[in-house]
């Protein structure tokens, strides 16, 4: 992955409200990065079950059981 597509500061947020009262910028960077990794394996699955089930479109329902699937 070249950059991140995920902003900064709500990655942040999400660290303190789980209660850390100071983040360092390469954590927000690693977390950032995470997330951005986990979510493109979920979409990845979610396309293949939508394309499964005869559709272009993705839905709720995709996302979900791909996210149980990962």
């Amino acid at each position: 992955m070249l950059g991140l597509e995920l902003p900064i500061a709500p990655i942040e947020r999400i660290v303190k409200k789980s209660g850390a009262e100071r983040i360092s910028e390469e954590a927000k960077k690693e977390l950032a990065r995470t997330l951005e990794e986990y979510g493109s394996k979920i979409s990845t699955e979610a396309v293949k079950l939508a394309k499964h089930a005869g559709r272009k479109t993705i839905k709720r329902e995709d996302i979900r059981l791909a996210a149980e699937k990962i």
